[in-house]
């Protein structure tokens, strides 16, 4: 019973769109199924899981340029601007706000559907504050 949330939030750490997935499940999938609902922006800061050629290539498609961190086992490293990437610390400040709620940080609905709705439930409160 592993889920997995995907989510891209703003500059300011609200969550914009949001994506579950099982636990085992790459995080490639959920990177494919949020590359359609990117906002314009400039820059995408990203996790280190999100490291993929496809998904830079489709970010650049999009005018976005990637700040993401390269795999440790990548061939040829990949550049990242270091100071943008410290700034990714609002994504995690967003899913700690998430965790506030109580139903979301201890998983008490069996149901993915249901802890969906929970989580988005307190994303609509956190965009809001």
């Amino acid at each position: 019973m592993n889920t997995k949330l995907h989510a891209i939030c703003d500059s300011h750490g609200r969550p914009i769109d949001l994506f579950l997935t099982a636990g085992p499940v790459s995080d490639y999938i959920g990177a494919r199924a949020l590359v359609s609902g990117l906002p314009k922006v400039k820059w995408l800061l990203g996790d280190r899981g999100y490291d993929a050629d496809w998904f830079r290539e489709a970010l650049q498609d999009r005018k976005i340029h990637p700040c993401i961190l390269g795999r440790k086992k990548r061939k040829t490293p990949v550049r990242h601007d270091k100071r943008r990437y410290k700034r990714r610390n609002r994504i995690e400040i967003m899913f700690g706000r998430l965790k506030d709620w109580r139903r979301v940080a201890t998983r008490y609905d069996r149901c993915p559907q249901t802890f969906f709705s929970a989580i988005a439930r307190a994303a609509t409160v956190i965009f809001w504050l």
